[in-house]
């Protein structure tokens, strides 16, 4: 039998879990609610907040597991891509914990265990997979041949989906964090009232930087014709925000099938939350006949448990790191 504890500080939740041969037996996140009056995530704030959560989250994890600490057999820890001193905390709890219960210490890249998320639970991708996967951060499509075996086909160029979501929000006086409140209005909204460009990047890659400041132009040059066009339209501007933005990263993964011949299609990442990126996906694996892979919602956002499933199968093959190991802010797949 093998017990992970797996944790993740990435950026702005803190977050344990326990994994026990496989299954996930605890996921415990700990937001934090002190970026919300700054419009995002200050990073000194994030690590500051890692550091009060750390001990109370994992030891929630333990319990809820209902197992004992010196049950423990490795360690799994964020190494990175994110915050440099957000990840600073958990990579040092990790090695603490680690080198106290003289236990291995298992890295993990922060961009696969979002996308090995889709181990936690069934049904379970077979390989090769193409995943998208979409974040605050990052915007990326990846072949997944192995658990470890990961070709990048293609990235944004500029900002990712998540941004340019989080960033049109602030243009339409939303709170942070805005993705959420965006999808929620575009359900009441029309998705064809506003017509917004695709931009045309070549090859798998993408770009949201163009969109960004149509979306701000729009918005500017209707609230001079009309000052309340934001309270009469929010719906309906944020429906189609999000269309345009669903329609540019699932016309990419379409032509990554294509020019690839792989079936099986899976999304991750925080973005993968959104109600319009998930409904488009399995209408589109219908219209092709395409295996859809969509993980839970609670396993999209950052969490410990993919650190855990990812800690785990490393486990299985021995891939355990020294206590030298340091956190890297960039990290590639």
């Amino acid at each position: 039998m093998a017990i992970i504890l797996g944790i993740e500080s990435s950026c702005d939740e803190t977050s344990a879990s326990i994994c026990i041969d496989g299954e996930i037996k605890s996921n415990i996140i700990a937001g934090q609610a002190v970026h919300a009056k700054y419009g995002g995530v200050v990073p000194e704030l994030a690590s500051r907040a890692h550091q009060q959560n750390i001990i109370p989250t994992v030891d929630q994890a333990i319990q809820a597991a209902k197992i004992h600490k010196n049950a423990i057999d490795a360690v799994a820890f964020t190494r990175g891509p994110g915050l440099l001193g957000a990840l600073l905390v958990g990579t040092s709890f990790a090695k603490s914990f680690a080198l106290a219960r003289n236990i291995p210490l298992i890295e993990v890249n922060h961009m696969q265990a979002h996308i090995l998320a889709h181990f936690i639970d069934d049904p379970k991708p077979a390989f090769p997979f193409l995943c998208l996967t979409v974040s605050g951060g990052h915007t990326q499509i990846v072949l997944v041949k192995d658990y470890f075996e990961m070709e990048l086909l293609g990235e944004t160029l500029d900002d990712a989906a998540g941004e340019a979501f989080d960033k049109t929000a602030k243009i339409l006086n939303l709170p942070y964090p805005g993705g959420p409140l965006i999808d929620k209005y575009a359900q009441l909204g029309d998705p064809n009232k506003f017509k917004l460009p695709e931009p045309q990047i070549a090859d798998l890659n993408f770009s949201f930087s163009g969109l960004k400041t149509a979306i701000l132009y729009l918005i500017q040059d209707e609230v001079r014709k009309n000052p309340d066009f934001l309270e009469e339209n929010l719906n309906d501007v944020c429906a189609s925000v999000q269309q345009r933005i669903v329609t540019i990263l699932l016309n990419k993964l379409k032509k990554a099938a294509q020019q690839t011949g792989v079936s099986n299609l899976a999304i991750a990442g925080g973005v993968s939350a959104n109600s319009g990126l998930r409904s488009g996906l399995q209408a589109l694996g219908e219209r092709q006949g395409w295996n859809v892979f969509i993980p839970k919602f609670e396993y999209c956002t950052d969490n410990a448990a993919m650190i855990a499933i990812a800690g785990y199968q490393k486990y299985l093959v021995n891939d355990f790191v020294g206590q030298d190991i340091t956190p890297l802010a960039r990290m590639h797949v």
